[in-house]
């Protein structure tokens, strides 16, 4: 379809060119004029497609407005800047009125004549200043904000954004096809709610011959199916994409006048200009339908008061489509008005619209709310009157003062131009092509994100890793690698380590950004199941694949190590009595523990599995075989001293004499009592004597009773009790005081 005619806005009066005009050789006036094909769409369209696609691209500045209008939020841009621009307006009048003089400098505040000046300008206008800066800082931020906002999660991915706005471009390219295809095929159910009728057979009588014979001047082979609206008071005819409605006074008026109405909305059919009014709505849906409430209301109940308050409440909505959509889409729509007084002209009845123009009839009023504010943009008549006086019909002599190089011949065919087929062959080569690539492109970005950014590739790539014995990346798997990583690097590369093996995922359940696998493993010789949850991850990956992540991370011990000489696979950990715990990645670690004169620790297999709460190390401390013997023979060292000692009652001693005034004492251990060993510690143990092991210790010496010494003899029991401290190689003794 060839580029329509454009004609500037209305405050710039149009440039219309001396236009040679030929009415079509109409056909054979023997049978009516039919209908057309697919929804009674226009002639000379091959297919619906072509049809449908010459009104859609035809207006790409409506389109753009409305895009940019609907989905950057600016009705809501709008609220937020006018709200921010008020508080931060306050806050400048208060800021800049109190704390005005404090922001002139020292020097020009003491210079003679100026500081005075510049201290009256600030003290009288700092306030006004401040207000308006604030205002004008409040309404950029709070616009911006809304612009902006939507978008900062992605600013730093370019591949993410840039996906995220053709997106938006496709939605609102589909919800606007979807819309326009809804009115073209229910349009007969719409204007019959809306009012239209069937004409009479006294209405049809009196339109159809005048609709049939513009359409054969036109070239027309087809018309679209007349509808009826009753309004006795304004003569409107309105075209749509398969009808044209025609209130019951144009049947009032003179046969030209009604010819030339015909023609008018026989051109706006023939070149689909109501499917470009659709696409445009429907690309700004969801402004089309915020819009729709107000109007409404203004339209119903036309009072100041009612659209003073519809005004307070949609002021966002009615800006946007009074300064966005409407000077956008006003170029098309006034060059299609142009245009369609053309076909008053080829079909020879120029007179009638121009009195029609002159007796400033309203005619094709808006269809909805938003054809009122953004499709009732006809240019003024006085312009529309100036560019018919500038037309002649083919063979008048030229107007006086046209020049004879500016005259053009216009005809139906330049009119209408020819659609041609939806592409020629070449294009659509390249459409092939390009949708090979693209299905190509898109197969290729899903095999990727199948093999690698899926949950159960997060979780391959986890037991992977593990199994690589590479602690570095199985914390990449992980949402909280917060760890001591040199740590687990040296545990994983222990050799008493073993990552667990026959690793199968056996279901991967997923909830928006969040699934849950159930993975069947062998840790040692046990098989074991665990249940994993993950999270997608907002940074993606080349700016398109978005990742998983298993949820939390490495296993905390139950308890802190408070012991030196604590050994996972030969790596000592760290004496960790305050501060994070220490962590653990799943698998077998070999546990020892220290070792002294008095005990030792046998190594223990510590399973650390996957999603654990935590992993309990219990490290218990054995005695020694030697260590039983090692004390023993401590003790009767510390036994073999007290005995040395010739005093009644040996200090630190397990026994003593009671009888009387003794002397010359002597002790003989008759029987070492036996030991039992108890440990408390690695490096400490409880001594006692059990009651079968009790010794036998003798004394004996003289007593003296009034003067007279007499010899004595006596045994006991021998118990000990004590504690007993590893010292290197060696035990101690320390025997417990009474």
């Amino acid at each position: 379809m060839t580029e329509p005619h454009r004609v500037p806005p209305e405050s710039t009066p149009p440039t219309v060119p001396q236009l040679d005009v030929r009415a079509a050789e109409p056909p054979a006036a023997d049978a009516p004029p039919p209908t057309g094909g697919f929804a009674d769409r226009p002639p000379g369209y091959p297919n619906a497609l072509v049809w449908l696609r010459a009104g859609i691209l035809r207006d790409w500045r409506g389109v753009l407005g409305a895009f940019v209008a609907t989905w950057f939020y600016l009705p809501i841009a709008l609220l937020l800047a006018f709200w921010g621009g008020l508080s931060f307006a306050a806050v400048g009048l208060f800021a800049g009125g109190a704390g005005a003089d404090d922001q002139i400098p020292t020097v020009l505040r003491d210079a003679p004549l100026i500081g005075s000046l510049l201290d009256a300008f600030l003290s009288r206008s700092g306030g006004m200043l401040g207000g308006v800066a604030g205002f004008v800082v409040g309404f950029l931020a709070g616009f911006l904000a809304v612009l902006v906002l939507p978008w900062l999660t992605v600013v730093d991915e370019p591949l993410a954004l840039l996906t995220g706005l053709i997106g938006t471009v496709v939605a609102a390219a589909l919800i606007g096809v979807v819309y326009t295809l809804y009115r073209v095929l229910l349009e007969p159910s719409l204007l019959v709610v809306s009012g239209a009728r069937q004409p009479s057979r006294r209405e049809n009588a009196r339109l159809r011959p005048i609709l049939d014979d513009c359409a054969r001047r036109l070239g027309l082979p087809s018309v679209p199916r007349l509808l009826m609206e009753d309004d006795p008071v304004l003569s409107n005819a309105r075209t749509y994409a398969r009808h044209v409605v025609v209130t019951t006074a144009v049947l009032t008026e003179p046969d030209d006048a009604v010819a030339a109405l015909l023609s008018h909305e026989l051109v706006h059919w023939r070149t689909g200009d109501e499917i470009t009014s659709a696409f445009v709505r429907g690309v700004g849906l969801p402004l089309t339908l915020a819009h729709a409430l107000p109007t409404w209301l203004m339209r119903t109940f036309p009072h100041p008061a009612t659209n003073f308050v519809v005004f307070l409440f949609f002021w966002p909505v009615l800006l946007t489509m009074r300064y966005v959509v409407l000077p956008l889409h006003a170029r098309d729509v006034r060059a299609a008005e142009y245009r369609a007084d053309l076909g008053a002209v080829l079909t020879g009845h120029v007179d009638g619209l121009r009195r029609i123009l002159e007796r400033r009839l309203s005619f094709e009023s808006g269809r909805s709310g938003w054809d009122e504010a953004v499709c009732a943009t006809h240019p003024p008549h006085e312009l529309r009157l100036d560019a018919l006086e500038r037309v002649s019909v083919a063979g008048a002599p030229a107007q006086a003062g046209v020049p004879a190089d500016v005259a053009a011949s216009v005809t139906a065919e330049r009119l209408f131009g020819h659609s041609g087929p939806v592409g020629s062959r070449r294009t659509w080569l390249l459409v092939g092509v390009l949708a090979l690539v693209a299905c190509l492109g898109a197969s290729g970005l899903s095999v990727i994100q199948w093999a690698f950014f899926r949950p159960q590739a997060t979780v391959d790539g986890f037991f992977s890793a593990l199994a690589d014995r590479d602690s570095e990346a199985a914390l990449d798997h992980l949402t909280d690698s917060g760890a001591d990583h040199k740590l687990l690097a040296q545990l994983l590369r222990g050799k008493g380590y073993q990552p667990p093996t026959d690793v199968e995922v056996k279901t991967v359940e997923r909830e928006d950004d969040t699934a849950t696998a159930t993975v069947a493993y062998r840790l040692g010789d046990a098989p074991q199941t665990a249940t994993l949850t993950l999270h997608r991850t907002e940074e993606t990956t080349a700016g398109l694949f978005h990742g998983w992540r298993l949820a939390g991370g490495p296993i905390p011990l139950n308890s802190s190590i408070a012991e030196p000489g604590v050994r996972l696979n030969g790596v000592e950990l760290p004496v960790a009595t305050e501060g994070p715990p220490l962590v653990l990645l799943p698998g077998l670690y070999s546990a020892t523990g220290p070792s002294s004169a008095l005990s030792e620790t046998p190594t223990e297999t510590l399973l650390v599995g996957p999603g654990e709460g935590s992993a309990i190390l219990d490290l218990a401390p054995v005695l020694k075989p030697t260590a039983v013997e090692a004390v023993q023979t401590r003790v009767r060292a510390w036994l073999d001293e007290c005995a040395k000692q010739t005093i009644a009652a040996p200090s630190g001693c397990p026994f003593r004499y009671y009888g009387g005034s003794a002397q010359k004492v002597t002790w003989k251990i008759l029987e070492y009592p036996k030991v039992a060993v108890e440990l408390t510690g690695p490096s400490t143990a409880r001594v006692s004597t059990p009651l079968e092991g009790q010794g036998r210790v003798q004394v004996s010496g003289t007593t003296t009773y009034f003067g007279t010494s007499s010899p004595f003899s006596d045994d006991s029991a021998l118990t000990v009790s004590g504690l007993a401290t590893a010292d290197g190689d060696a035990v101690t003794f320390q025997p417990a005081s009474d």
